[in-house]
């Protein structure tokens, strides 16, 4: 068994949140491949990170989400799924731009409403995933960048809401969303201008 090398710097590994340039490049190669068959198009892994960057939730509840898991609730759809590693009941609104794509990508497929949509393992998505991270030069880079990223625009559009993201992914803690959430240089830049008063 090959021994994990330890530099000494924390958060080395740690997998980070995606850059929108990053997340539409990855999806779009994964979705369509390489002339050279390096990566072959593979329409489920792609729409599995699909969703997890626009659900917020873990790639193991992607690969079992079916269609019958959206209500329609009034105007309104929502989400209710028992998240696998938590067991935690989740609800919470679906954007209806998301569920009209998941029911087009179904409809396309031949997927049935209680079949489940993403039909492969999570290890499947992962490997996949892989092999397009390092083929496009991107390091630290799992599907758990995809719920980082959601996490990260959530907090953005929501000026800056960390409860509201905390909410959004059922954190126990303040503190463990903020390590989901990219704030970049300019940001901090500006937070601590408007923070700095000397006197």
């Amino acid at each position: 068994m090959a021994k994990k090398l330890n530099t000494g710097i924390t958060g080395e590994r740690t997998t980070v949140a995606l850059t929108d340039e990053q997340y539409k490049a990855l999806v779009q190669l994964i979705r369509d491949g390489t002339p050279n068959k390096r990566i072959r198009p593979n329409h489920r892994v792609a729409m599995a990170l699909v969703l997890e960057a626009n659900l917020g939730i873990r790639v193991s509840d992607i690969v079992r989400l079916r269609l019958s898991d959206i209500l329609l609730d009034g105007e309104n759809y929502r989400l209710n799924i028992t998240e696998q590693k938590t067991g935690k009941r989740r609800e919470f609104f679906v954007d209806p731009r998301l569920v009209f794509y998941m029911q087009s990508y179904c409809i396309d497929h031949g997927i049935d409403r209680d079949e489940r949509i993403i039909a492969i393992t999570t290890r499947q998505v992962q490997r996949v995933l892989h092999n397009a991270a390092e083929y496009l030069g991107y390091e630290r880079i799992s599907t758990h960048s995809f719920r980082k990223f959601f996490a990260t625009k959530a907090y953005e559009s929501s000026n800056y809401n960390l409860v509201l993201v905390q909410s959004l992914l059922q954190h126990s803690s303040a503190a463990v969303t903020q390590r989901y959430v990219h704030a970049s240089s300019k940001e901090m830049l500006e937070a601590l201008e408007n923070i700095t008063e000397i006197v």
